[in-house]
């Protein structure tokens, strides 16, 4: 079994390594809450510095610089604790003892040549049934100094955030603010936006609009300034102090690259820590350009219901941080405490990196009475509320709150029911890039009919069992009751089309494919019985188990030569694929409506199939999808469960992929698939969570 505590090779400045606790992954989330707000610390040579904060600048989840530095200045002598060799060059970077995650946060514990102790928390806040707290795109950075010598020292502290943040162009035209909120205690601000704001538009996958606040106490020991990256660190690292000055040339990001600065006097330090806080925030009044049953409007932020201004809202959030350390606190030990007692130690270390990612894909829009929870298809290519993307990330919103489920299925469902799909099968998103959920009125979007139709029946059971609102399943009867005609008409024999797995391929006859349609009937047949169809759910009963019997027949090999498994396609003797789609059965608390001896036999099989990091997605490629694996074993036997939860912890320790958790990844090499995709930060790791949805797993709802 793998350590828990991974040993880096790479050495910091001075000569201590780091350790890496549970686990060194290919990025480290620093800000991770929407979509917009993504930064990361890289952790591959390419652009990364093995997982030390000092070193390399974070990166927004898509690779570009999202420059952040911290500056550490001790009895006179500057030093990085935050961000890249030119912050400014020269300087030496602390030394990193230790770092460690949690779903919530991120904790570096660094020091200053044996004299001084720095530990810095990247919180990002997870709070899946408080709506107020989750709408705001905000998140949090506490520096805690103390005296690890015995000694007291003359300390300064100094952050700055780029104008990197707020667009994907770096010719754009940045402008900013510094002001101080006069609230108790009073909070300080730099305000940076782009120029000429683009609403609903992105530029490499950042946004073009909104406004950006860097935020802290306005102490009397607080000093600020904004201006280019030399100037004003120079200024910090040659005083201690900055010039409460501002830049008023407002220019090119990569113009003399503007930063906006603290410096805080912390005084004396000795063997008590003090601490100071930071948030950075994104505000946009509107998220979303929606096509609903009126056609094209716009979708507030939530946070725009509870909050008069920008400024009221993220002084809500900085004055907050006591609260949100509480409630992170209970997350972060449920999330650990529940995985180590579904899949072990190596399982929590997979849950809780997965968990930012996965909320990080996602906003809450809308109004009180009308919410709408939207998703970006990060990395592949953008969609929102892709439906055979949210089927792999709802078992983290079953386990946290299924309504967030609901949340994201409502505008499909309006979309659809409003007649903007030209379609009788279920659309495959709505809309080609986030943040326009536009539709796709000529139907020309990306067909995955079966696969589309199966999922969207699935997930709406799935969220009724557990909430019991049967109402909301009769609101939507007659197109869930459409799309199962299609089901019936179609799963048993699959025509020729991609899967989810659009990737690989179109394929006819895919057995993984028709179990998902066959288990999508048996899902309707609840759903009718539910909603008071008796007739049509006797009659989706009775296709469902002779579907189920013919399926099992025409899935499964038959030579004696090999351990009988289901196959990739029927026939074909020589093949297999993850029978990923088995976990909806149970899911539905329908066990028993697959035989057992299907879950044993791919239980005994897919140990003969694994390489270095996990089993590979069919017989046509090595690569595979962490996602589907622990769908696999969250339904298989103890021992093969363990198989695919411990490679895929090593595959995270060892990965040389170097941004946000990819999904899809070579099981020989850790590395993307050659040729690609390379799919990073995506929301599908929200899977993570499979073994925990289950009716038998342990929720917070």
């Amino acid at each position: 079994m793998l350590s828990f505590i991974y040993f880096a090779g790479l050495l910091a400045a001075g000569s201590a390594l780091s350790t890496f606790s549970p686990a060194r992954p290919p990025a480290i989330p620093l800000a991770v809450k929407s979509p917009y707000l993504s930064a990361w610390l890289n952790v591959g040579s390419d652009g990364g510095d093995g997982g030390y904060l000092a070193g390399a600048f974070p990166t927004f989840w898509a690779g570009a610089i999202v420059g952040w530095t911290g500056l550490i200045r001790v009895d006179g002598q500057s030093y990085v604790w935050l961000g890249g060799p030119s912050s400014p060059a020269g300087l030496q970077n602390v030394t990193q003892t230790a770092f460690e995650y949690t779903a919530t946060r991120s904790v570096f514990t660094q020091n200053v040549n044996g004299i001084v102790d720095i530990t810095v928390t990247f919180l990002s806040p997870i709070t899946p049934d408080d709506y107020t707290r989750g709408s705001l795109i905000s998140s949090y950075m506490e520096v805690a100094v103390s005296s690890s010598d015995g000694q007291a020292h003359s300390v300064q502290l100094y952050t700055d955030i780029s104008a990197e943040w707020i667009s994907g162009d770096r010719s754009a035209i940045a402008q900013w603010d510094y002001g101080v909120r006069n609230t108790p205690g009073g909070i300080a601000y730099h305000k940076v936006y782009r120029q000429t704001q683009l609403a609903f538009s992105e530029v490499n996958d950042q946004t073009e609009y909104g406004y950006w606040y860097y935020m802290t106490a306005n102490t009397a020991n607080l000093s600020h300034q904004s201006g280019s990256d030399v100037d004003v660190r120079g200024q910090f690292v040659n005083s201690g102090s900055l010039a409460n000055t501002a830049d008023t040339n407002y220019r090119a990001i990569s113009d003399s690259y503007p930063v906006f600065g603290y410096a805080l006097d912390l005084g004396s330090v000795g063997s008590t820590a003090v601490s100071s806080l930071f948030t950075i925030n994104l505000n946009q009044q509107d998220a979303i350009l929606f096509e609903g049953a009126n056609g094209n409007q716009t979708q507030p932020s939530l946070w725009t219901n509870y909050f008069a201004s920008d400024l009221d809202a993220d002084t809500f959030f900085y004055n907050d941080y006591a609260q949100e350390k509480t409630l992170a606190d209970t997350f972060d030990s449920k999330v650990q405490s529940d995985s180590t007692a579904a899949g072990g130690a190596n399982y929590s270390l997979i849950t809780t990196l997965a968990a930012r990612q996965a909320f990080g894909s996602i906003q809450l829009t809308g109004t009180t009475n009308q919410t709408f929870v939207f998703m970006k298809e990060i990395s592949s290519d953008g969609n929102v509320n892709t439906v055979d993307v949210i089927f792999p990330w709802h078992p983290i919103a079953l386990y946290t709150n299924p309504t967030l489920l609901k949340l994201l299925l409502d505008p499909l469902f309006i979309n659809q029911e409003a007649g903007n799909w030209p379609f009788a099968f279920s659309i495959h998103d709505i809309g080609s890039h986030y943040p326009n959920a536009t539709g796709h009125n000529d139907g020309n979007a990306e067909q995955q009919p079966l696969e589309e139709c199966g999922n969207m029946i699935i997930m709406a059971l799935a969220y009724a069992q557990r909430t019991n609102d049967n109402a909301w399943l009769s609101t939507h009867y007659n197109l869930l009751n459409q799309w199962v005609g299609y089901l019936i008409q179609e799963a048993l024999i699959p025509a020729n089309q991609i899967s989810t797995d659009d990737f690989a391929g179109a394929l006819a006859n895919q057995t993984n494919l028709a179990l998902k349609g066959i288990i999508g009937i048996q899902a309707m047949a609840e759903i009718a019985n539910r909603t008071s169809h008796a007739a049509d759910g006797a009659n989706y009963t009775s296709i469902a188990a002779s579907y189920i019997a013919q399926w099992i027949n025409l899935a499964t090999t038959t030579s004696n030569t090999t351990l009988p498994h289901t196959t990739l396609n029927y026939g074909n003797e020589s093949t297999y694929s993850l029978l990923y789609n088995l976990w909806t059965a149970p899911l539905l608390s329908q066990t028993a409506f697959v035989p057992q001896e299907v879950y044993d036999r791919q239980s005994a099989f897919y140990p003969s199939q694994v390489q270095t990091y996990g089993v590979p997605l069919d017989t046509r490629h090595t690569y595979t999808k962490l996602d589907w694996q622990l769908f696999c074993a969250a339904v298989a036997q103890a021992s093969t469960k363990q198989l695919f939860v411990d490679r895929i912890a090593s595959y995270i320790n060892n990965t040389p992929i170097n941004k946000g958790l990819g999904d899809l990844y070579d099981t020989i090499t850790g590395n993307f698939p050659v040729g690609g995709p390379d799919f990073v930060a995506r929301p599908v790791v929200g899977g993570a969570f499979a073994l925990l949805a289950l009716p038998n797993g342990t929720s917070i709802a």
